[in-house]
């Protein structure tokens, strides 16, 4: 076997065993907090689950770009927030139709992102930096444009619908999946689809790989940059439009916190916080623990200060274990 073949059989090797120890985390939770309580695994509890696990989830499938190129995206938190709130504005105030008003709501996502990517590609202003600036834009912005105040859908059930609804209780009575889960299942196929059989995936490992080896080689390194951010834009847009419907209200104070659960769930799914490694999968099992791990702390009436805590140690045990994987490498 030659060197290069080698590494990369030990590179595929290492994702995939923290695939499976993600997984094995998430299925000795599942097994701890069933036995702890008989109200965890009931089928109402788990759809509970599977609901509150499809916003952080979806942020979380836009996060693993950037956090893949070496970045960090602290605004997406606040970003979704403003994305519902332009949402309430479409379809609330100016009457759009029902569509529309999703189209733009995660336009709104997309457009932050550009500008997020514009700041790190072109004016060369560190990530962190960058986007803790746009986070700061998006909250005041939500505020300014809501005056502080909730937007509500009342007069429109079918946007609801799109995350409270359940296509599939239609389809097969008894069954009721919220679509919420349904769009974000559908969101990480598409996720998977775009990080391992297009150019922009490509791209993305090159340049957390070693950006400057990528941009020598003749690449538009900022160009992809921003592509990359304004993808992340389009899930945090998305992750908004959800939010909305299921709360059947924007609410312009919400979001602050959302972003270090998602940055969380990627770096627990196995993303590297150094870049050049990650996968969709080990995401979407990240975003399930975070959820199992909060849901079953209720369950166990845990104080919610004390849950924090929890998750927490929970954040810090996965960056410490991703600084080791670094070393090993």
């Amino acid at each position: 076997m030659q060197p290069a073949e080698a590494k990369k059989t030990l590179k595929l090797g290492s994702g995939m065993l923290q695939q499976l120890l993600a997984f094995t985390s998430l299925i000795v939770l599942i097994l701890v907090f069933s036995f702890a309580s008989e109200n965890f695994f009931q089928f109402s509890n788990i759809v509970g689950i599977l609901l509150s696990t499809a916003v952080i989830g979806v942020l979380a499938l836009g996060s693993t770009f950037v956090i893949i190129t070496g970045g960090i995206d602290l605004s997406v938190g606040t970003v979704m927030t403003l994305s519902a709130v332009m949402t309430g504005v479409f379809i609330t105030f100016w009457d759009f139709p029902v569509w529309l008003g999703v189209v733009g709501g995660v336009l709104t996502g997309a457009l932050c992102g550009f500008l997020s990517g514009t700041l790190v590609a072109k004016l060369k202003i560190m990530p962190f930096i960058a986007t803790l600036a746009v986070m700061m834009i998006a909250k005041g912005l939500a505020l300014v444009i809501s005056g502080t105040k909730p937007i509500y859908f009342n007069d429109d059930p079918v946007f609801r619908k799109i995350a409270q609804g359940s296509l599939l209780g239609d389809l097969i009575p008894g069954f009721t999946i919220p679509n919420a889960v349904l769009i974000f299942f559908l969101a990480a196929i598409v996720a998977g689809i775009i990080l391992s059989r297009t150019i922009v995936g490509r791209y993305n490992f090159a340049l957390g790989s070693n950006e400057e080896a990528t941009r020598l080689s003749g690449v538009n390194v900022n160009f992809w940059k921003i592509v990359i951010y304004t993808i992340t834009g389009l899930f945090t847009g998305l992750a908004g439009v959800l939010i909305a419907s299921r709360l059947n209200s924007a609410q312009p104070a919400l979001g602050a916190g959302y972003e270090l659960e998602a940055i969380a769930a990627v770096v627990i799914g196995g993303t590297s916080l150094s870049g050049g490694k990650g996968t969709i999968v080990g995401t979407v099992i990240g975003a399930l623990i975070m959820s199992v791990l909060t849901n079953g702390l209720r369950i166990l009436s845990v104080p919610q200060e004390w849950q924090t805590v929890v998750v927490g140690l929970v954040i810090l045990l996965a960056v410490y274990t991703d600084m080791l994987r670094r070393r090993k490498r």
